[in-house]
């Protein structure tokens, strides 16, 4: 299987690097998308830089202005070429080297998504609200779709590359998440579970979820299972 790394990118200059060197280094057939949305930052100066000996597999897009993690995503799917899509944050909070556990489960031609949970373990939390927050939207999704999951919010999603592009992409911004497990619990697919590690960043490192983003999830998981 050929695995393609969607990294959605926003004012990332401290981590950008760094992320792209720690997924590079896993012995995995894979490909890295990179997509700028509209970065303010040094950003895209690193990636001008990266775009003049790019290696054979990675691709580098750049958004003609910010609109969103979501959005981001939706044009990175317009370019993957393998057989499974993971999305990676550009941050350091989620371990690539993980990469080889969570694509296992697809070795079943059953499987067509997996969630990487944070909380199948215990991992480091970076505020109390924002873990409880978590906590209560993978309640909210499992009591509105019967499902059993424990981390809804996890970056490390992973779909089998048809599937993704079936379902397609609406939102623009984080709600990119409740809309795509809305989206697969509606069609009765099972979420399989993978334990990751995780390692928070804080708001002032440059974390950009707020809590009005839980407010928006919830309507979105709503609106997935009754409209």
């Amino acid at each position: 299987m050929k695995l393609s790394v969607i990294i959605p990118i926003y004012n990332e200059e401290k981590t950008l690097s760094e992320i792209i060197k720690r997924v590079q280094a896993v012995d995995i057939k894979k490909e890295l998308v990179l997509v700028d949305d509209g970065s303010s930052d040094g950003t895209k100066a690193i990636l001008e830089k990266l775009g003049e000996n790019l290696p054979d597999n990675m691709k580098i897009i750049y958004q003609p202005h910010n609109q969103g993690k979501g959005a981001a995503i939706a044009e990175g799917v317009k370019h993957v070429t393998g057989d499974i899509i993971i999305i990676q944050d550009a941050d350091l909070e989620y371990n690539p080297e993980e990469y080889h556990k969570l694509i296992s489960p697809f070795e079943n031609q059953n499987v067509q998504v997996v969630y990487g949970s944070r909380n199948l373990h215990e991992n480091p939390k970076s505020t109390a609200s924002f873990y409880w927050g978590g906590r209560l939207l993978s309640w909210i999704t499992n009591l509105l779709y019967g499902s059993h999951i424990t981390d809804e919010s996890t970056c490390y999603k992973l779909f089998r590359t048809a599937l993704l592009k079936e379902i397609g992409i609406e939102s623009k911004g984080f709600e990119f998440c409740p809309e795509v497990t809305g989206k697969v619990l509606r069609r009765g697919i099972h979420i399989h579970e993978v334990p990751i590690t995780y390692k928070p960043r804080l708001w002032e490192d440059g974390k950009k979820i707020q809590w009005h983003d839980g407010l928006v999830a919830i309507w979105v998981l709503l609106k997935h299972r009754f409209m």
